[in-house]
């Protein structure tokens, strides 16, 4: 491995631990739940908003997060999004009152909105062509194993609460055990904020601010001087084009041309949450307990939930560009219905069945993992025409987002009002007629140019 790979491996790691906050950040109130409800005595609309506030900033912070570091740089917003990620865990950790935790989550909220924009962004500007795809999916798979470190820590405290240990009984595990699940982020929000002094700003953010000398000393760490003097020249080229065209409008998306992608994209968009995702990472030791399992055994099956959507993620990763979009999707979506459909018969049983549910979480979250976790964005990086391509995924994010906060929101309230069996056989009905949606209508991608792509899927 040359010095200039080991480079990007070290800088891509780096500014990946983004995605890692943000996974945690996002999954860690999953242990929560159980605690605060009893202790602000909420109301199950109050308990969803503890967990969807987050959302909601976070979807504000996608809209700006890009101007935003476009005008200061990427480095800039990250290291904001850091500080913000720290304040948001130490404030949540010591939060007096409800209105207090949700404002402290949504503090939060920013952070994890910056960092999914902008993180993989830095990445994919300074990694040479030949590593691109590699160093961006740090991010992602750095998101999975951020949502599985928070199961894994909130299980720590939960079982040290426990103990008898004198440094436990001092630091109140046991009475503060939820504060301590929130407060633990802290510590690699630091690590973070100090880690990101130590990379430079992005090559081409530089280059778009007139800072020639400077980009080209950054492309030199990462490759040699000619190849960095010809990326440098691509990217100045590359800037007067989007400089000399005319900007897409809103308008462009509802063409009659665009009928087919848009469709297919705003399908996928709404089944990745409607099909209930986040509410099995939010609320999974929530729903285990209620299985009949106990406070300590649902904490623990929280952290196989976490291992299975690793596992699974490495896996579509891995196959992606093997199988194709298409087969991983079908078989992702018929795996999500069968699933649903056996989580809600073991709730609907005479005695509840809790190997039956845990059978049906695990495969649910596997079946998720390889399809529409990771192939949804994928799909959006292809469908859309060159011109429109980014205005159209912050559309598709945008609904994607939207129906993430809703879904999250509502479930404490459908287990209380539908119950727990018809709960997730709505999921299931979901799936099944998103199956049915794209088996019409999703050709494969793989292996096309994006300019074929365009010829297939939109009407000139």
């Amino acid at each position: 491995m040359t010095s200039e790979m080991r480079y990007v491996i070290r800088v891509a790691l780096t500014v990946a631990l983004g995605g890692f906050l943000m996974g945690f950040d996002a999954s860690v109130i999953s242990g929560v739940v159980t605690f605060i409800e009893p202790e602000f005595d909420l109301t199950k609309i109050e308990l969803g908003w503890a967990v969807a506030s987050l959302t909601l900033t976070a979807t504000l912070a996608m809209m700006v997060a890009g101007p935003l570091s476009d005008r200061l740089g990427r480095r800039p917003v990250l290291v904001v999004a850091a500080v913000l990620f720290a304040i948001s865990a130490v404030t949540s950790a010591v939060a007096p009152s409800f209105i207090a935790l949700v404002a402290a989550r949504m503090l939060g909220g920013f952070g994890v909105g910056a960092a999914l924009i902008i993180a993989p962004m830095y990445i994919a500007e300074i990694a040479p062509a030949s590593m691109r795809g590699r160093m961006v999916s740090f991010n992602q798979l750095n998101i999975v194993i951020g949502i599985s470190a928070a199961f894994f820590t909130n299980y720590l405290i939960l079982r040290l609460g426990r103990s008898d240990l004198s440094w436990v009984q001092a630091l109140r595990f046991d009475e503060w055990n939820w504060r301590w699940m929130l407060g633990v982020e802290a510590l690699p929000a630091v690590f973070y904020f100090l880690a990101l002094f130590t990379v430079p700003e992005s090559p081409r953010w530089l280059a778009m601010n007139g800072k020639d000398e400077e980009a080209r000393r950054v492309l030199e760490k990462v490759s040699d001087s000619a190849q960095a003097e010809r990326d440098l020249q691509a990217v100045k080229a590359s800037l007067r084009v989007e400089q000399s065209t005319e900007r897409a409008a809103l308008g462009e998306l509802f063409r009659p041309a665009m009928r087919r992608v848009l469709l297919i994209a705003t399908s996928v968009a709404i089944l990745q949450q409607i099909t209930g995702i986040n509410s099995v990472f939010f609320y999974a030791p929530m729903i285990f307990e209620q299985s009949g399992i106990g406070t300590d055994a649902s904490f623990m099956q929280a952290v196989l939930v976490g291992l299975v959507n690793l596992v699974f993620t490495v896996l579509a990763i891995l196959l992606v560009d093997r199988l194709g979009r298409r087969p991983l999707l079908i078989a992702g979506l018929t795996g999500i219905a069968a699933c649903m459909l056996l989580i809600s018969y073991g709730f609907a049983s005479e005695e509840t069945n809790p190997m039956i549910i845990l059978a049906g979480i695990l495969g649910f979250v596997a079946s998720f993992a390889f399809s529409l976790g990771p192939v949804m964005w994928v799909l959006f990086s292809e469908l859309f025409p060159n011109r429109v391509r980014g205005l159209a995924i912050s559309f598709v994010g945008l609904i994607n987002s939207a129906v993430s906060f809703l879904v999250q929101l509502i479930f404490p309230w459908e287990l209380q009002n539908f119950g727990n069996s018809v709960t997730f056989l709505i999921y299931g009905l979901f799936a099944i007629v998103g199956l049915v949606i794209l088996m019409r209508l999703l050709p494969e991608t793989k292996g096309k140019s994006l300019e074929e792509l365009e010829a297939e899927l939109v009407r000139h």
